[in-house]
């Protein structure tokens, strides 16, 4: 079982998480994804396992990074934890749970029960429940928080998305691949924190082309599944 956490610019945050995780005995990797900051060197100061990516290629190219580490070093199931500190992990065994339990894809929600912490803001709130209506309709499977990246793998799963991952705002349209492939995925109430440093890529402008894309890429690999 290894542990994936992707990291841009998480100098603030990257020894906290990865202390976090270790400290719970899981084996871990970091991928670095051309942080701008000192994250790499952090790393490397503090003897952290750490791929480091030539260049950003952003969530979807560091997590599909971590899925061919896993797959590469004989691991059958990975998890993904974040490097900003807002995923916990003492709730990995609750996700580990689901895919020794047969599911392909475990995800994190902070919805799918009246767990406390952090449930993001009011306007990404919105855009969580469009798109978890979005894949509803489109691929009949009720994903209450399908932009949570705090997720685990199974062995069906990560042999996907070493083959295929989206590049930006991965989450939904995965889901969506993940579903339309035969795939079993469940959820899990988790709790989540606040970052820990470090800024959000989604905000302003930004969160508009968000919603427009991810739609538009759930609507494409769900008819195209159908066509095939």
């Amino acid at each position: 079982m290894l542990v994936i956490i992707p990291a841009y610019n998480e100098s603030e945050s990257i020894l906290s998480t990865v202390h976090d995780v270790s400290s719970l005995g899981y084996d871990y990797v970091v991928i670095n994804d051309g942080s701008r900051d000192d994250t790499l060197e952090i790393c490397r100061a503090n003897g952290i396992n750490v791929v480091d990516l030539p260049q950003n290629l952003g969530i979807g190219g560091a997590v599909q990074c971590g899925h061919k580490y896993a797959k590469q070093h004989g691991y059958d199931i990975d998890i993904q934890v974040d490097g900003d500190g807002q995923h916990d992990p003492t709730f990995i065994p609750k996700l580990v749970e689901q895919v020794v339990g047969g599911h392909d894809l475990a995800i994190g929600s902070r919805f799918v029960s009246d767990q406390e912490g952090f449930k993001s803001t009011f306007m990404r709130r919105v855009g969580i429940v469009w798109l978890s209506k979005c894949l509803l309709l489109l691929t009949g499977s009720r994903i209450t928080d399908p932009t949570s990246g705090f997720r685990a793998c199974g062995p069906n799963a990560i042999s996907l998305f070493c083959e295929s991952y989206p590049v930006d705002y991965p989450e939904p349209e995965s889901i969506a691949a993940a579903v339309h492939r035969g795939l079993s995925v469940a959820e899990v109430p988790v709790s989540m924190r606040e970052r820990q440093g470090g800024s959000s890529s989604i905000g302003g402008l930004s969160s508009v082309y968000y919603m427009i894309k991810v739609t538009l890429a759930i609507m494409i690999v769900s008819l195209g599944s159908r066509k095939g």
